[in-house]
C-alpha cells in the first residue's frame, strides 16, 4: 500500500493487482492525494496536472464505488482550484456526456453516478469561475433524473445541492427547475432520496426567495406529505427544512428581490397556523380535508404529527433562545392550543390524546428545557402558571354553572384536561431541572405556583389530578424544603374533603406522589409523618363502606397511601407493620366458602369496589416487598401468606364474575390480574407453591387468548433481545434525542404508548432513568407483560412433567389461531418462554427430558421465521438461551445444522435473516463452539449471504451475525481474519450509501476484527501492516459515509485502533473528525465522539487539546458547528458548554470524566486557562445572586474590602462564553476548582508560597502558580457559596474550606507577620453568613460550620474584633442547639437536626482544641523567652493576646459546650454498642437523636465524635477533674462539678452523685470510646480520628487525678498498652506511632507515680525502724517473674521492641543470624524513624522504676541489649560532628538507666553490677568486631558510652582491672586520632573522668593518659593549628591539663604547672608576627594569654621561678602583654560574652 503514496497513480503496480486489490489501491491513492494536493506547491501541480486529470477522469469509466467516486470528484475539484482551470470545461463536458449516455445497463450505472457526483463537487469548489456553463449542466442532470432509478435520484439531488452551494445567487435562473425536481423527490418511495431532496431544498432556500414567500404554503404542504410513511432520518431532514424555511420566512428583511415578488411580511401567528395545520390535519391539505372532517373519518397519521413536532423544535432552535424568551407567551398559547377543545377531532380518542400530549410535552421540553437559561426558565414557569390559572377559571365557571347548558360545559371541562396535563408536566419538569434555584419562583406570591398546582388537584379529570400530583412531586424533589409543608397541606385537605370524590382521589394522589419524592431528598421528612399517613389511610379504608357515592375512591386512596408509605423504607414501615398486615388479612375472604357466598351476593358496583380494594392491597404488599426487604423475616412472610390462596381463587373466578355482571368490570378485573401477577413475581415462589397449577392455567390463558388485538411486540421483546441485536431494527429502537415522541411510531396505530392515568400506583415508584413522567401501559398490555414475567419465574420452578404439558398447550394455541392473531399469540408465547429460559440460566436449572426439549424447540423455531423482524430477533436470542440451558453439545450442533440446512435451501428474506442471526446468537451464549469445522461452515454461509446484493436486509443480518462470531470465536478466528477483512472492505467500497443498515453491520464487523487482532496490530511484519492499512482504509470509508450512525461506528473503530496501535492512528485528523461531530444531532454519534475523546485524553490530553485549537485556527469551511466555540475557550470549554446543554445522563457522565482526565493531566501547565474557564462558568450566574451581598455591608465599614465590591467587580457586560449555565454545570465547575487545587498540591510547593512563586514568575513569565490566583479562588468559592442552588452552595463552601486549609499558612511578603489570606476576611465572612440564615437547609449549615471552625482555627485573623464576626455565627448556632430537639424545625427528618447539632459541636471542638494548643505553644515559647532573655517580654505579650483571646472567646460558652459535648459522646457510646444490646438503649432515643431515626443518625456521629472527644478531654484536664493535694490529703474541687445526666436512671441511682463518681464516669466514658475505637479502627478510619483519640488520651493522662486512676488499675493499663501495640502494628503513619508512644510514656509515668506513692505511704506507715521488712512494690514482687498479658512492664517492653525492631531489624536476634541482615552495615534512619526510636528508648529507660528490685533484674538484660543495640547500629559519623538523634537518645537512656536507684538497692545490687559489667564489655566489643569498617563507626559515641558507664555507675562496676585496662586502651587509641573533632571530644570526656570524685576511678586514667596529653600539647609548638577545629583541640587539651592541675595533690602540682606554662608561652606571638598571623594563630595567642593571666597569679611561686630560669620566655611574655595591652580589655569583654564554641556542643551532648 505504501506504493500508492505518490502524486501520480503508480500504474505499473496498479496493473499487476487483482480486481479487488485495484479498488483498494485506487482508494488508498485517492485518499493520499486528498491530503497531498492542498500542501503541494502550485508549480508541481501544474507540471503534473494534465496527467493527473487524465488519470482521475479515466477512473470515472472504471465504474467506481460510492466512496471512490466521491474522492475522485473531491480531488478533481481541488486540483482545478489550485492548478490551472483551462481544461475544466473538457472535464465538465465529459461528465455531461457520460450522463447523457443511453446505456442503461446496471454495470454502466456507477460511471453515470460518478459523473453526477463529479459535477457537484466541481461546481461546489469552483463556483462562479465556471460562468454560465451551469444552465446546460443542470438541465442535463435534471433530464437524466426523469428515468433514473433511486440511486441516481439520490446522487443527483446531492449533486444539485453542491452546485447550488458553489454558485450561490448566480444560480437563480435554475432555481424553479431544481425546485420542481426536488419536490417530486421529496415524496419519493426511497427514503434516502427524500433525505437528499430535503438537503437540496435546504440549500436552495438560502437564495430562492420564493420558497419562503410566495410558495411557502406549498413548501409546507409538501413537507407534510413527505412525512407520510417516512423513517427517522427523513423526519429529521425534512423537519430541519421545514423549521428553517419557516424561521426564514418570519425573520427575512424586505429586499428588492422580494419587493418584485409582491412579498408581504408573514406574522408569527401565520407561521404557527401553518405548522398547526400539519399537526392537527396532517398532510391532506387545507381544503380537501373539509369533507372528511364533516364525516369525522380521517385521522392524522402519526408520522406526520411526529415530523411536525420535530419541525416546531427546529423552528424555535433556529430562531434562538432570545427570540423564545421574547415570544414565549404567544408560543406557549399556540402549543397548548394544539390539544385544547378547539380541535376536538385531534383528541377524540384517549390514544390520540396521549400521542398529542406527548408531542406537545416534547416541544416544550426541547425548547424551554433545552434552550433557555435558568432566569428565562423561571420566567417561562411563570407564564405556564398563568396558563394554568386561566384554565382553572374556565373549569370553575363550568362546574358552578348549573343551568341547562351544563352538558356542553362538562365537555369543556374534559377538553381542557389535556392542556392542563401538558402545562403541569412542563411546569414540573422545569422546576425539577431548576432544583433549588427555583426557590425565588415559589416564594413569589404574585405567581402562586403552589396554589395553582394545588387548585387543579380537584379537577374533574383523573389525568389532570394525577399530573398535578406528579408536578408536586417534582417540586418536592427540586426543593426538599417543601416536602413536609406540602404533605401537611395535602393531608389536611384530604381529611377536610373526605366526602368529595375528586378531593379524595386528588389529594391521595398528591400525598402518594410526595411520599415517592422522599427517597430523592437526602434530608428526608419528620418520622412522625408516617404515623399520620397510616392513620388517614386506615380511616379512609374503614369509612369506605359508609357512603356508596365515594366508597370506590376512598378504597383506592387508602391503599394507595399505604403502598406509597412503603417506599419510605424499613425504618419507618416497621412501626406500622402490624396494622398493615391486619388490613391485608381482612381484605380477602378467609376461606373458599366465603368467596362463594360473595359471588352470589354483590352487584356490579360492589364488585367494582371490591376488586379495586383488593388490587390496591396487592399493590401495597408488592410495594412492601420491594422497598422493605430488610423486614421480610420468616415470621412476617408467614403472616403475608394466608390471604394469597384466596387471592388466587378470586383470580380463577374472575371470568365468571365478569360474565355475570357485565362489561363495567372489565378494567377492574384486568387491573386485579395485573397486580396479583406483579406481586407473585416478587415473592419467593416457595411461598405460593400450592397455587402453581391454578396460576399457570390463568397465565397460559392470558397469553394465548389475549383480550386485545394489539401487537405488543415493542414492549415485550426489546428487553428479551440483546441490545446489540436491536441495532438491526433501525433507529426507532435505538436511543435518540427524539425517543420520547418516536416511541409512538413503534407501537402501531392501535396504541399510543403509556400514560400516567393507566395506573395511578406508578406515581410513587422510582422513575426509569431519562423518562421524566412514569408512563405505565394500558391494563390490557401491562397484564400481558406481567404475565410473561411471572410465567418466567414459575416455569423454572414447576415439575418437568408439568412443563411438557404447558409447552404443548402453548404450541397448540399458536397452531389453532390464524392470521394476525397468530402472530400476537406467538409473540406472547415466545416472550414468556424466553423469560423462563433467562431464569433457568440464572439459577443453573435444567430444562428437562427430550420431549420437553422438542416442544421448546418447536415453540422457538416457529417464531424464527415470523414476518415481524423484532420477533425473529427475539427468537434467535431465545434459541441461543435454549442451547445454553440444555448445554449439551450434540443438541447445539443439531440446532446449528437445522439453520445451515435452512440457509442453503431457503430463498426468502425472512428465513435467511432469522437463521443467520441464530448462528451468531448461538456463539454469544456458548462462547467459541469448540470445533473448527463448525466455525468454517458458519463463516462460509455468512460470507455468501453477506454478498447477496438483491436484499440489503439479508446482508445486514448476515454481517451482524458474522460480527458476533468474530467477536466471540476468540483465537479460533485468526485464520479467517484476512478474508473477512477483504470482504468487509470490498462491501464498504461497493454497497450504495443509501443502504445504511448494511454499512452499520459492516462497521460492527470491522470493530470486531480490530478487537480480535488486538495488540498484534502494533507489529511491523508485512502481513500485520497490510491488515492495519486495511483497517484504517475501512475506517476512512465509513468516516465519509453520509449516515451518522456509520460515522459513529467509524469513530469507535478508530478508538479501538488507537488503543492497540496508537502510533498508526493520525491523531490530528481523528480529533478534527471528533470536533466536527461534537454537536451532531444524533445522540449515538455524540456518545461515540465523547467516548473516544475520553480514551484519547487519558493518554494524550495536551496533544488532543492543541490539535483541536489548531484545527479551528485553520478554520476550514466545513468546521463551524454553531454551538462550539473552540477558538475562544478551547476543547475543554466546548466540552463544558456541551455538558451544560446535553440532557442524556450517560453522555454527561462521559463528558465529566473526559474533562476530569484533561484537568488532571493539564491543569497545572494551563492553570490560568482552567481557572478562567471555571470562573466564567461560575460568574455567569453572578448576576443571579447579587441578593447575597445586601445584608453584609452594615457592620463591615471597617473591613478592608467592602462586600459589595466583592460581588460586582467583574460585571462588565462583555461576551460571555457561557450564557446562563445550569446549576449542575456550575457545581461541576466548583468541583473542578477543588481538583485543580489538589493537582497543584502534588505539583510543588511554589503553588502555595507567594515569594517563591513571584520569583519564578519573574524568571520565566510563562510559569504560573496557584497562589497568584488566590483572589480568583476566593471569588469563585464566594460566588458558589452564595448561590440559590443548595448543591452549589455546598460545593462553594467545600472549595472555600480547601482554600482556607491550603493557604492559611502562606505569609504575606509585604507585611511581615501577616498571612496572605487576611485581606479576604470580608469575603469569607460574607460567604458564610447566608448559610446561617434560619431557612437554610441543615446540610448547608453543617458544611458552613466546618468552614467557620477551619477559618477560626487557621489563625489567619489575629485581631479578635475581626474574628468575632465569624465567631458570632457559631454562637448563633449554639443557641439553636441549646433550644433542644423540640425547637428544631419540622421540615426535615430528625436525623438532619442531629447532623446540624453535631456539626456545630464539632466546629466548636475544633476551635477550642486550636485555642488550647496555641496557648500551650505560647506558654512553651514564653518559658523559652524567659530563659533566653527578659527583653523579649513585650513582643511576647503581643503574641499571647490572640491565643489567650481565642480561648477567652470560647471560654464564655465552655460551660454549655462541655455539657453538650458530654451528651454527644454519651449518645455515641450508646450507638456503638453491638446489636445484641439494642434492648438496653433508652426508648426515647439519646440527647441528640430519636429512637426511630437511629440508623440515619449514626453516620453523623461517626463523622464528628473524634474531635468532640479530644475537646472534652482537654476541657476535663483543664477544669473538670479533682485536684488532690498530696500533702494535706484533702480533696479540693477545682470548681463545683455539675452532675450531668451521665447514664442516670432515676429509679436506681441516687439523684446527685459525688463529684468523684461523676469524674470517674466521665473518665471511663472517654477511655471507653477511645479504646473501643482503637481496638479495631476500620481500615478506612480517618487518620485524624486516630490522632484525635491518641491526643485525647495524652490530655487525659496529663492530669494527676486520671493518672492515679490508670496507675492504680494495672489491668486497665495493660489493656491500653495492648490496644496501642496493635495500633502501632497496623498503622504505618509516624504521626500515629509517635502519638501512641507519648501515651505509653504517660501510662508508664502514671505507674511510676503509683509505685512511688505506695512506697512513700508504706515508709510513713511503718516508720523507719523496720525498713528491712518493707513489702516490695513494683512488678516482679520477690521472684522477678512477669506474667504476659497481666504485666504492664511486659506490655511496655513488647511495644518498644516492636517499634525498635521495625526501624532497625538488625536488633532482632533471630534475624541477625539470617543472611538477609548483614550486621555492621549501618542504616541511616529517616527523621521520623529516628524520633520513634528515641522516644522508645526514653520509655525503656524508665521501665525499671516500676519494677521491684527482683523484677528490675529480670528486665535489665533486655533493656541494656536494646539500648546498646541501637547505639551500636546507629553510631555513624555525620559530617558536621553532630550526634545522630538515636545515638543521643540511647546515651541519654543509658545514663538514666545506670543512675537508677535499683543499681544501688541491696536486693538487686550484685545482679545489676554483673549485668552492667557485661554491658560495658559489649560496648567495648563493638570496636573489636568491626575490622574493615572502622572508619564508619563513630568512636565518639562509643567513648561517650564508656564515659557514661564510668561516671554513672558505682565504682565497683568499672574498676575491675581488665575492664579498666580496655577502657583506657580505647581512650589512648582515640587520642591518636587524626580527626580533630574526635580528639576534641575525647579531651572533653577525659576532662569529666579526671574530675570524678572517687579516686579509685579517676587515678588510673590520669596515670595512663595525662603524660600523652601533655606530650601532644608540647608537640604543637612546632605545628601551629591550621583551622578552627585544630585550635579547639589545643584549647580543650589545655583545659584538661588546667583541671588536672587543680585536682592534683600539692606535691605534684608544681610539676604540672611547670609543664603547662612553657606550653602556653610557646603559643604567644610577638607584635610583628601577630600582624601577619592566621586567624587561628591569633585566637590561640589570645587564649594562651588569657590562661596565663589566670594561671600565673594562682601559682605565683612556680611562675616566678620559671621566669627567672628562662629569660627568652620572659621576654616573649612581656612583649605579648605589651602588644595586647590596649586590645586585651575589648577582647576579654568579647570572650565573656561569647564563650568558646565548645560549650555549645556540650549543651547538646551533655549526658554526663
Amino acid at each position: 500500500m505504501e506504493l500508492a503514496h505518490s502524486l501520480l497513480l503508480n500504474e505499473e503496480v496498479y496493473n499487476q493487482l487483482g480486481e479487488f486489490q485495484k479498488a483498494e489501491f485506487i482508494f488508498e491513492w485517492l485518499q493520499f492525494l486528498e491530503k497531498l494536493l492542498p500542501v503541494t506547491s502550485r508549480a508541481d501541480i501544474r507540471e503534473n496536472q494534465k496527467k493527473l486529470v487524465e488519470q482521475l477522469t479515466s477512473l470515472l469509466n472504471n465504474s467506481p464505488g460510492p466512496p471512490t467516486r466521491r474522492l475522485v470528484a473531491k480531488n478533481l475539484a481541488v486540483l482545478y482550484s489550485t492548478g490551472d482551470t483551462f481544461s475544466v470545461y473538457q472535464t465538465i463536458d465529459k461528465c455531461n456526456e457520460l450522463i447523457r449516455s443511453k446505456d442503461d445497463s446496471p454495470s454502466y450505472l456507477p460511471t453515470k453516478l460518478a459523473a453526477v457526483v463529479c459535477l457537484g463537487y466541481l461546481y461546489k469548489k469552483l463556483g462562479r469561475i465556471l460562468g454560465n456553463s451551469f444552465t446546460d449542466t443542470v438541465g442535463n442532470v435534471l433530464k437524466a433524473m426523469k428515468n433514473a432509478e433511486s440511486q441516481g435520484r439520490y446522487e443527483i439531488m446531492l449533486s444539485l445541492q453542491n452546485i447550488l452551494n458553489g454558485l450561490g445567487a448566480a444560480a437563480i435562473p435554475c432555481h424553479r427547475d431544481i425546485y420542481k425536481a426536488a419536490r417530486s423527490c421529496l415524496t419519493d418511495r426511497s427514503m434516502a432520496v427524500r433525505c437528499a431532496a430535503a438537503k437540496c431544498l435546504l440549500e436552495l432556500q438560502n437564495e430562492a426567495v420564493f420558497m419562503w414567500s410566495t410558495d411557502l404554503d406549498s413548501v409546507v404542504t409538501l413537507c407534510f406529505k413527505s412525512f407520510e410513511g417516512s423513517n427517522y432520518d427523513v423526519r429529521l431532514a425534512v423537519a430541519k427544512l421545514l423549521g428553517t424555511v419557516l424561521a426564514r420566512a418570519l425573520t427575512s428583511k424586505q429586499t428588492t428581490a422580494s419587493a418584485r415578488h409582491n412579498f408581504r411580511r408573514i406574522s408569527l401567528e401565520e407561521v404557527m397556523e401553518l405548522l398547526g395545520t400539519g399537526f392537527l390535519r396532517g398532510s391532506c391539505g387545507f381544503l380537501r380535508a373539509s369533507g372528511d372532517m364533516l364525516k369525522g373519518t380521517s385521522s392524522v397519521s402519526r408520522d406526520v404529527r411526529v415530523g411536525v413536532t420535530q419541525a416546531y423544535v427546529v423552528f424555535v432552535s433556529t430562531l434562538g433562545a432570545q427570540w423564545l424568551e421574547r415570544n414565549f407567551s404567544a408560543f406557549l398559547s399556540h402549543i397548548l392550543d394544539l390539544v385544547s377543545q378547539s380541535h376536538p377531532r385531534v383528541i377524540q380518542s384517549q390514544m390520540d390524546a396521549i400521542g398529542c400530549r406527548r408531542c406537545v410535552s416534547f416541544i416544550l421540553r426541547a425548547t424551554v428545557g433545552g434552550l433557555l437559561g435558568e432566569k428565562a426558565q423561571i420566567a417561562a414557569a411563570k407564564e405556564i402558571c398563568q396558563a394554568i390559572w386561566k384554565l382553572k377559571k374556565v373549569v370553575d365557571t363550568a362546574m358552578s354553572d348549573n343551568n341547562l347548558e351544563t352538558r356542553i360545559s362538562t365537555t369543556d371541562v374534559t377538553a381542557s384536561q389535556h392542556v392542563l396535563v401538558c402545562a403541569l408536566q412542563e411546569l414540573g419538569s422545569l422546576i425539577h431541572g431548576l432544583g433549588t434555584t427555583a426557590a425565588p419562583l415559589l416564594q413569589d406570591s404574585s405567581t402562586g405556583v403552589l396554589e395553582a398546582v394545588i387548585s387543579v388537584i380537584l379537577h374533574p379529570s383523573v389525568s389532570v389530578r394525577l399530573t398535578a400530583a406528579w408536578c408536586l412531586r417534582c417540586i418536592a424533589v427540586a426543593l426538599p424544603y417543601y416536602v413536609s409543608l406540602l404533605l401537611d397541606r395535602c393531608i389536611e385537605r384530604l381529611s377536610a374533603l373526605k366526602s368529595s370524590p375528586e378531593g379524595v382521589t386528588g389529594y391521595s394522589f398528591a400525598v402518594a406522589a410526595l411520599l415517592g419524592a422522599v427517597k430523592h431528598c437526602p434530608l428526608g421528612i419528620p418520622h412522625g409523618k408516617g404515623k399520620v399517613i397510616m392513620t388517614v389511610a386506615e380511616d379512609l379504608l374503614c369509612s369506605a363502606s359508609q357512603n356508596s357515592r365515594i366508597s370506590l375512591q376512598r378504597t383506592q386512596a387508602g391503599w394507595l397511601l399505604i403502598a406509597a408509605l412503603m417506599t419510605l423504607g424499613p425504618a419507618v414501615v416497621q412501626h406500622h407493620l402490624p396494622r398493615m398486615l391486619l388490613l391485608w388479612k381482612c381484605i380477602f375472604p378467609s376461606c373458599p366458602k366465603d368467596l362463594e357466598t360473595e359471588k352470589t351476593r354483590g352487584d356490579s358496583f360492589t364488585w367494582q369496589v371490591t376488586l379495586e380494594g383488593r388490587a390496591g392491597a396487592l399493590c401495597a404488599i408488592k410495594s412492601f416487598v420491594s422497598h422493605c426487604a430488610g423486614l421480610l423475616t420468616d415470621e412476617v412472610v408467614q403472616r403475608l401468606l394466608p390471604p394469597l390462596p384466596s387471592a388466587v381463587d378470586l383470580l380463577t373466578q374472575l371470568s365468571s364474575i365478569y360474565k355475570s355482571y357485565g362489561n363495567s368490570l372489565k378494567t377492574p378485573s384486568t387491573v386485579y390480574r395485573h397486580k396479583l401477577y406483579e406481586l407473585l413475581a416478587v415473592l419467593p415462589p416457595k411461598t405460593y407453591e400450592g397455587s402453581f397449577c391454578a396460576v399457570l392455567k390463568e397465565l397460559v390463558a392470558d397469553l394465548t387468548v389475549p383480550d386485545s388485538q394489539i401487537d405488543a411486540s415493542t414492549f415485550l421483546l426489546p428487553p428479551l433481545c440483546h441490545e446489540n441485536d436491536l441495532l438491526l431494527l433501525g433507529p426507532l429502537l435505538q436511543e435518540t434525542d427524539h425517543r420520547f415522541i418516536e416511541e409512538q411510531l413503534l407501537l402501531g396505530n392501535s396504541i399510543a404508548g403509556g400514560s400516567l392515568e393507566y395506573d395511578p400506583y406508578s406515581i410513587y415508584e422510582k422513575v426509569v432513568k431519562g423518562d421524566s413522567v412514569p408512563k405505565p401501559l394500558p391494563p390490557v398490555l401491562s397484564v400481558i407483560s406481567a404475565a410473561t414475567r411471572l410465567f418466567g419465574v414459575m416455569f423454572s420452578h414447576v415439575a418437568e412433567a408439568h412443563r411438557l404439558q404447558v409447552l404443548e398447550q402453548l404450541l397448540n394455541s399458536v397452531k389453532q389461531t390464524k392470521g394476525s392473531r397468530q402472530q400476537i399469540v406467538q409473540l406472547n408465547v415466545v416472550s414468556a418462554f424466553s423469560t423462563s429460559l433467562k431464569h433457568l440460566a440464572n439459577c443453573k436449572g435444567s430444562l428437562g427430558p427430550e420431549e420437553v426439549r422438542r416442544s421448546a424447540l418447536a415453540v422457538v423455531m416457529g417464531a424464527l421465521e415470523s414476518n415481524n423482524p423484532l420477533l425473529r430477533c427475539a427468537a434467535a436470542e431465545c434459541l441461543a438461551r435454549l442451547a445454553q440451558v440444555v448445554s449439551d453439545s450434540a443438541f447445539t450442533a443439531g440446532l446449528a445444522q437445522v439453520s445451515f440446512d435452512k440457509l442453503k435451501s431457503a430463498r426468502d428474506v425472512v428465513s435467511r435473516t432469522g437463521h443467520s442471526l441464530a448462528l451468531g446468537c448461538l456463539y454469544r451464549y456458548l462462547g467459541g463452539i469448540g470445533s473448527t469445522q463448525h466455525l468454517n461452515a458458519c463463516v462460509g454461509i455468512l460470507y455468501t449471504l453477506s454478498q447477496d446484493s438483491t436484499s440489503p436486509d439479508v446482508q445486514a443480518w448476515a454481517l451482524h451475525s458474522l460480527a458476533l462470531i468474530v467477536d466471540l470465536a476468540g483465537p479460533l478466528y485468526h485464520v479467517h481474519v484476512e478474508p473477512t477483512l477483504s470482504l468487509v472492505l470490498m462491501l464498504l467500497l461497493t454497497v450504495p450509501p443509501a443502504y445504511t443498515e448494511v454499512h452499520q453491520s459492516l462497521g460492527r464487523c470491522l470493530n470486531a476484527l480490530i478487537t480480535t487482532l488486538g495488540p498484534e496490530l502494533q507489529g511491523s511484519s508485512t502481513t500485520v501492516s497490510a491488515l492495519r492499512t486495511s483497517c484504517l482504509l475501512g475506517c476512512a470509508v465509513m468516516q465519509d459515509n453520509p449516515d451518522c450512525l456509520v460515522q459513529a461506528q467509524a469513530i469507535s473503530c478508530l478508538q479501538q485502533l488507537h488503543m492497540f496501535a496508537p502510533r498508526h492512528v493520525n491523531l490530528s485528523s481523528l480529533v478534527s473528525c471528533l470536533c466536527v461531530n461534537l454537536c451532531s444531532s444524533y445522540l449515538l454519534l455524540r456518545r461515540a465522539v465523547v467516548a473516544c475523546l475520553r480514551q484519547l485524553v487519558q493518554r494524550e490530553a495536551a496533544e488532543v487539546s492543541e490539535y483541536a485549537v489548531a484545527l479551528v485556527k485553520e478554520s476550514r469551511e466545513d468546521f463551524t458547528p454553531a454551538d462550539v466555540n473552540i477558538r475562544e475557550i478551547g476543547l475543554e470549554g466546548a466540552l463544558l458548554g456541551l455538558l451544560d446543554k446535553e440532557l442524556d445522563q450517560r453522555l454527561c457522565q462521559d463528558i465529566k470524566e473526559t474533562l476530569t482526565h484533561m484537568l488532571t493531566s493539564m491543569a497545572v501547565e494551563k492553570l490560568s486557562f482552567w481557572l478562567k474557564l471555571c470562573k466564567d462558568v461560575l460568574a455567569a450566574s453572578a448576576d443571579f445572586n447579587t441578593v447575597a451581598s445586601v445584608d453584609t455591608t452594615q457592620e463591615e465599614e471597617t473591613a478592608k474590602v467592602d462586600d459589595g465590591s466583592v460581588l460586582t467587580s467583574d460585571s462588565d457586560e462583555r461576551f460571555h462564553p457561557f450564557s446562563n449555565p445550569r446549576w449542575s454545570t456550575r457545581v461541576f465547575a466548583a468541583e473542578c476548582v477543588c481538583k485543580i487545587i489538589s493537582q497543584c498540591e502534588n505539583a510543588g510547593s511554589a503553588h502555595f508560597d507567594i515569594t517563591l512563586a513571584q520569583e519564578r514568575k519573574q524568571r520565566d513569565s510563562r510559569d504560573d502558580f496557584l497562589v497568584l490566583h488566590l483572589a480568583d479562588l476566593i471569588r469563585m468559592a464566594f460566588m458558589a457559596a452564595t448561590d440559590h442552588s443548595d448543591q452549589l452552595r455546598l460545593s462553594g463552601l467545600q472549595t472555600l474550606l480547601i482554600v482556607v486549609r491550603k493557604f492559611a499558612a502562606v505569609p504575606e511578603p509585604e507585611f511581615p507577620g501577616h498571612v496572605i489570606l487576611e485581606q479576604y476576611q470580608a469575603n469569607v465572612g460574607a460567604a458564610l453568613r447566608p448559610a446561617f440564615a434560619p431557612e437554610t437547609p441543615p446540610d448547608v449549615t453543617a458544611k458552613a460550620c466546618q468552614v467557620c471552625s477551619a477559618w477560626i482555627a487557621s489563625g489567619v485573623v489575629s485581631d479578635l474584633n475581626d474574628l468575632r464576626r465569624v465567631h458570632q455565627l457559631l454562637v448563633s448556632s449554639l443557641v439553636k442547639v441549646q433550644a433542644g430537639k423540640e425547637a428544631q424545625s419540622q421540615q426535615y427528618n430528625e436525623s438532619t437536626s442531629t447532623m446540624e447539632i453535631l456539626a456545630v459541636l464539632k466546629a466548636w471542638a475544633e476551635v477550642y482544641i486550636v485555642a488550647v494548643e496555641k496557648q500551650k505553644n505560647q506558654c512553651d515559647a514564653h518559658n523559652h523567652c524567659l530563659k533566653v532573655a527578659n527583653s523579649a517580654e513585650e513582643s511576647y505579650k503581643g503574641v499571647t493576646s490572640s491565643a489567650g483571646g481565642l480561648l477567652d472567646l470560647v471560654q464564655a460558652d465552655l460551660g454549655t459546650l462541655s455539657k453538650l459535648w458530654l451528651s454527644a459522646l454519651q449518645d455515641f457510646a450508646l450507638l456503638t454498642l453491638p446489636s445484641e444490646y439494642v434492648s438496653q438503649l433508652p426508648a426515647e432515643g439519646g440527647t441528640f437523636y430519636t429512637a426511630e431515626t437511629i440508623e440515619n443518625a449514626r453516620p453523623h456521629y461517626y463523622n464528628s465524635w473524634a474531635l468532640i472527644l479530644y475537646a472534652t478531654a482537654l476541657w476535663l484536664t483543664s477544669t473538670g477533674f479533682i485536684v488532690v493535694d498530696p500533702d494535706e490529703g484533702v480533696t479540693n474541687l477545682s470548681r463545683p462539678v455539675t452532675p450531668t445526666t451521665m447514664c442516670q436512671d432515676s429509679s436506681t441511682r441516687p439523684l446527685v452523685k459525688s463529684p468523684e463518681d461523676v469524674n470517674t464516669d466521665r473518665f471511663h466514658l472517654i477511655l471507653g470510646i477511645t479504646v473501643e475505637f482503637l481496638c479495631s479502627p476500620r481500615s478506612d478510619a480517618a487518620m485524624e480520628n486516630i490522632i484525635a483519640c491518641l491526643r485525647a488520651l495524652q490530655a487525659l493522662f496529663d492530669v494527676p487525678w486520671s493518672r492515679s486512676k490508670i496507675g492504680g488499675d494495672q489491668e486497665l493499663g495493660v489493656e491500653l498498652l495492648n490496644v496501642l501495640h496493635r495500633l502501632i502494628l497496623t498503622r504505618e503513619s509516624p504521626d500515629i506511632q509517635l502519638a501512641a508512644l507519648e501515651v505509653v510514656r504517660l501510662i508508664l509515668f502514671a505507674a511510676q507515680e503509683h509505685v512511688k506513692e505506695k512506697r512513700r505511704s508504706a515508709e510513713v506507715d511503718d516508720g523507719a525502724a523496720e525498713k528491712e521488712t518493707l513489702p516490695e512494690f513494683g512488678e516482679g514482687k520477690d521472684t522477678g517473674g512477669l506474667v504476659p498479658g497481666k504485666s504492664l512492664v511486659f506490655a511496655t517492653l513488647e511495644l518498644c521492641v516492636c517499634i525498635l525492631v521495625r526501624q532497625l531489624p538488625q536488633l532482632n536476634p533471630k534475624l541477625t543470624c539470617s543472611p538477609a541482615v548483614q550486621s555492621g552495615k549501618h542504616l541511616l534512619l529517616s527523621e521520623d524513624g529516628s524520633r520513634l526510636v528515641a522516644v522508645a528508648l526514653v520509655i525503656l529507660s524508665d521501665v525499671p522504676a516500676i519494677c521491684s528490685p527482683e523484677g528490675s533484674v529480670s528486665v535489665l538484660p533486655t533493656i541494656l541489649y536494646l539500648i546498646i543495640g541501637v547505639l551500636k547500629e546507629t553510631a555513624v559519623k555525620l559530617r558536621d560532628g553532630q550526634l545522630p538523634l538515636t545515638v543521643a537518645a540511647s546515651l541519654q537512656a543509658l545514663k538514666g538507666l545506670l543512675s537508677s536507684p535499683m543499681a544501688r538497692a541491696e536486693k538487686s545490687r550484685t545482679a545489676w553490677t554483673d549485668l552492667l559489667r557485661s554491658a560495658l564489655v559489649t560496648v567495648l566489643d563493638c570496636w573489636d568486631q568491626v575490622d574493615g569498617l572502622l572508619q564508619e563507626l563513630d568512636e565518639v559515641s562509643l567513648l561517650t558510652a564508656i564515659t557514661v558507664f564510668v561516671m554513672s555507675t558505682s565504682p565497683e562496676v568499672t574498676t575491675v582491672e581488665c575492664l579498666q585496662k580496655r577502657c583506657i586502651e580505647k581512650f589512648k587509641i582515640t587520642l591518636d586520632s587524626k580527626d580533630p573533632l574526635v580528639q576534641c571530644k575525647c579531651y572533653q570526656l577525659l576532662h569529666s573522668i579526671f574530675q570524678h570524685p572517687n579516686k579509685t576511678v579517676s587515678h588510673p586514667y590520669i596515670h595512663s593518659l595525662a603524660p600523652s596529653i601533655v606530650g601532644k600539647l608540647q608537640e604543637t609548638e612546632k605545628a601551629k593549628p591550621e583551622n578552627a577545629a585544630e585550635l579547639q583541640v589545643i584549647q580543650e587539651g589545655i583545659k584538661v591539663v588546667t583541671a588536672l592541675t587543680a585536682t592534683a595533690e600539692e606535691e605534684h602540682r608544681a610539676h604540672l604547672v611547670a609543664c603547662l606554662l612553657p606550653i602556653l608561652i610557646s603559643f604567644l606571638l610577638d607584635e610583628n608576627a601577630l600582624a601577619s598571623a592566621t586567624k587561628s594563630a591569633k585566637n590561640l595567642h589570645e587564649f594562651a594569654l588569657q590562661n596565663l593571666m589566670q594561671v600565673g597569679p594562682q601559682y605565683s611561686s612556680v611562675f616566678k621561678k620559671l621566669m627567672a630560669s628562662s629569660p627568652t620566655m620572659k621576654a616573649r611574655l612581656e612583649s605579648a602583654v605589651k602588644g595586647n595591652q590596649e586590645s586585651v580589655k575589648v577582647k576579654t569583654a568579647k570572650h565573656a560574652k561569647n564563650p568558646g564554641k565548645s560549650s555549645s556542643i556540650q549543651l547538646k551532648t551533655n549526658f554526663l
